[in-house]
């Protein structure tokens, strides 16, 4: 560790910004606000407030449920690990370097769609049964990491 690596710790560093304090400040006067105006005075309304108008969020229909604790997995068929050579051990990092996959979100599971001819360790966060039947049938570990 170098001193020029040091950071201080996320979420400590405020912006202390004044607004409102002369010319010199480089926000004086108006303090960015403008001129006169119903947002420029104190009090201005909430943010989608349309003077009165039924607002965005109240005029779109309303329909389904999302949940906040769901996962978003990255499937990959067993036919899409036949580009690497036979003993590998192929991971997350592995998959980006061959483009298979782009990002890994949540986790990577791997499917059984397809054949497999080479004897692999696959090391992903899930697998399907029938691909770790097929993987391990040529021989290869199916790892949850």
């Amino acid at each position: 560790m170098d001193l020029s690596n040091l950071r201080p710790a996320k979420g400590s560093v405020h912006n202390n910004f004044r607004r409102g304090r002369g010319h010199a400040s480089g926000n004086g006067k108006t303090a960015g606000k403008g001129h006169k105006g119903q947002k420029a005075r104190s009090g201005s309304p909430r943010p989608g407030f349309e003077g009165g108008q039924m607002p965005l969020y109240r005029r779109l229909p309303k329909r389904g449920f999302t949940c906040i604790n769901s996962k978003d997995i990255v499937a990959v068929n067993v036919s899409k690990l036949e580009k690497f050579e036979d003993g590998t051990v192929v991971t997350i990092e592995k998959l980006m370097e061959e483009r298979i996959i782009k990002k890994p979100k949540d986790g990577v599971k791997i499917l059984g769609k397809g054949e497999l001819t080479k004897k692999l360790t696959v090391q992903v966060n899930a697998f399907s049964a029938g691909a770790k039947e097929k993987i391990e049938a040529l021989g290869g570990k199916a790892e949850v990491i």
